[in-house]
């Protein structure tokens, strides 16, 4: 099985440990960082916007990506939010299998 990174990012405190104690409670992540106080500048319905916002550095299996997504669509507060997968190509073994525990 291959692991992945998955950001998300959240437009608050509260959505963000909504979002990362229910994942890791649900073994859909094994571990979750909230990285406060980003800054984002985007496009949106063709207005440039700038907010501040947290991201969520979620650890889980890509074969759970598609549940991940699911979960933090129901919970998530903005319509859309950036829910993008990265795999780790590389990492320590006892990491990596520490991973897969936590998400099986």
């Amino acid at each position: 099985m291959r692991n992945c990174v998955i950001y998300c990012t959240v437009p608050n405190e509260f959505n963000a440990n909504l979002i990362a104690t229910t994942l890791v409670e649900d073994n859909l992540a094994a571990c979750v960082n909230i990285v406060p106080s980003i800054t984002s500048v985007y496009r949106w319905e063709g207005i440039t916007q700038t907010e501040s916002e947290l991201m969520l550095i979620i650890k889980t299996q890509e074969d759970r990506f598609k549940d991940v997504e699911a979960k933090i669509k129901e919970l998530h507060e903005n319509s859309l939010p950036e829910i993008i997968a990265l795999p780790i190509i590389m990492g320590s073994d006892d990491y990596q299998n520490w991973i897969v525990k936590g998400t099986s």
